[in-house]
């Protein structure tokens, strides 16, 4: 897919700092994108801006914007000063791992905030001028955890059931106004977030951990194609058992002493 032809010159990527939101900036600016890289930290946007400058002479902005802010997208709209985004892939997302009780309310609130109003208000705000020029496309990140309820990561799966359904069903909503939307579940990845957790391997038959890279390269081959897809072979096999075979007490179980044994809860 040539993504200048078919979507346009200039990408949006929030969440951009490490991981895969660095590795969608990179696998976008290789296609001759230009990027907006957006993240609250700013030393790590500056880094990977010059990186990708340097690497692929594009232009490339960045914008230092705590997600969690209500006033988040308003913020982003006005420093972007008129330009318009041809594809945006939202993929910043704040977890909790733990029993829900022991959490704060304060920080179940930021979670939600990032992980589904804000990338909602922006699905909303830039989605609409896609919809006026009849070209564009939104990636939203979604995650394995959201397909059933999950024990000791409650509040994130719940959020990312929230993504994958709101893609869903803006695909069904805008695919025949050519803006092309969806959701990209992913399993385990090997990205600085996952790895600072210090997980175990939960078992022999566990899928296999990706890379971010490897998650992002299937995102660009499903986008256009399907409203939501599974990353990887071991995922969509665990999702098929899960979703298909069991039922969804067993299945609620599985990832519930999956998390507690990962994590030593």
């Amino acid at each position: 897919m040539n993504l200048l032809e078919k979507y346009g010159k200039l990408a949006l990527v929030a969440g951009a700092s490490e991981g895969i939101g660095a590795a969608f900036a990179n696998y976008l600016a290789a296609a001759g994108m230009d990027i907006i890289l957006i993240a609250r930290r700013k030393e790590p946007l500056q880094q990977l801006a010059v990186l990708l400058t340097t690497q692929y002479k594009i232009q490339v902005t960045y914008i230092s914007c705590d997600l969690a802010d209500p006033g988040a997208t308003q913020y982003i709209l006005n420093e972007l000063n008129g330009k318009e985004v041809d594809l945006l892939v939202y993929n910043a997302a704040l977890s909790y791992i733990g029993e829900f009780e022991k959490n704060t309310a304060e920080n179940n609130i930021q979670m939600t905030t990032v992980n589904m109003i804000t990338p909602m208000n922006m699905a909303y705000t830039f989605g609409e001028k896609m919809l006026q020029k009849k070209q564009g496309a939104i990636i939203l990140m979604a995650s394995l955890a959201g397909f059933q309820g999950s024990g000791f990561l409650s509040v994130y799966a719940a959020t990312k059931a929230f993504n994958r359904v709101l893609a869903e069903s803006l695909w069904y909503e805008w695919k025949n106004k050519n803006v092309d939307v969806m959701a990209c579940c992913a399993g385990a990845t090997a990205t600085p977030n996952f790895i600072n957790t210090k997980p175990e391997k939960s078992s022999f038959f566990a899928p296999k951990i990706q890379t971010p890279e490897e998650v992002v390269a299937e995102c660009f081959i499903k986008l256009g194609k399907q409203p939501s897809f599974i990353t990887g072979f071991g995922n969509k096999l665990a999702s098929f058992i899960m979703q298909k075979l069991l039922s969804r007490k067993i299945a609620i179980n599985i990832m519930g002493d999956t998390t507690r044994k990962m994590y030593r809860i």
